[in-house]
């Protein structure tokens, strides 16, 4: 089979770039390729959001597939760097990214085709549908491995979409890497394969006209409405992790306290004896 020629290319600095392909009518592949392994870094988020605008204002109503151009990774989450240096980061790339796939008005299908760490996979669960390469990688939340948090919208959206919350428990306090077949199990992902069997599963499910009324993206906007509003809110949401850091700060000032004056107390015991 020749190759699909291109219907758009952006550029993504220094040196990846983000492909629109359409393997089937008013399917709209877009395929990245940020060495070494996809992080997400501003220009990314740049080009990934560009591209989702750039079909939604230019091409027929559809459905928008991702994948990766890199074998080995879907992506490997955030870039630190990048992303803690600029205050800006997290509201003004990341979130509108994933506000735009997890709203976008047509429907959406990230094809996992190799590891999906972290935010990788935060990002896979902003589409609608996720299928896994049965044959490669791993999906995983190791936050705990790294020892960072989960901001308010990265934790919603899987304790909105997992349909068990020992799933929810399992990844985020066990850090479980899972192969395509125990996500699939879990009801991370919906199907396995890559392009033939995400293009097989939307012509049975009818995806490419699932838009044409037009109210796709607001009936999503409300299911998910939870993670939708700590989207919208980065300063809100941020200011109950503050809010969460000095409770916890101060508990741990009380429990010293308490213990202080346990061994003190046990020790006047001890000295009676």
């Amino acid at each position: 089979m020749p190759p699909i020629p291109p219907l758009f290319k952006l550029a993504i600095d220094p040196k990846g770039s983000i492909t629109c392909t359409q393997p089937s009518p008013r399917v709209y592949l877009l395929t990245f390729d940020s060495a070494p392994d996809n992080r997400l870094t501003p220009d990314l988020c740049a080009a990934f959001l560009l591209a989702l605008d750039i079909v939604d204002r230019r091409f027929d109503k559809g459905v928008i597939v991702t994948t990766s151009a890199i074998p080995k990774f879907y992506s490997n989450g955030l870039d630190f760097e990048s992303a803690f240096k600029s205050k800006s980061f997290f509201p003004e790339s990341l979130y509108p990214l994933w506000k735009r796939l997890l709203t976008y008005p047509m429907p959406t299908i990230a094809l996992i085709n190799g590891h999906a760490f972290a935010a990788g996979i935060m990002t896979a669960m902003m589409h609608d549908y996720r299928f896994m390469n049965p044959h490669r990688g791993f999906v995983c939340l190791n936050e705990l491995e790294f020892g960072a948090s989960l901001k308010a919208p990265m934790s919603s959206i899987f304790r909105q979409k997992l349909p068990s919350p020992n799933t929810y428990r399992t990844m985020v306090l066990e850090a479980k890497r899972f192969n395509a077949l125990e996500a699939l199990q879990e009801g991370i992902v919906d199907g396995l394969g890559m392009v033939p069997e995400g293009l097989k599963f939307i012509q049975e499910m009818g995806l490419v006209d699932k838009a044409k009324s037009g109210v796709y993206g607001q009936l999503k906007a409300e299911m998910w409405r939870e993670t939708v509003a700590y989207l919208d809110d980065y300063v809100g949401s941020e200011k109950l992790i503050e809010e969460r850091m000095r409770g916890e700060e101060r508990l741990q000032e009380l429990c010293e306290r308490r213990v202080a004056e346990w061994e003190k107390s046990k020790d006047q015991r001890g000295a009676k004896l």
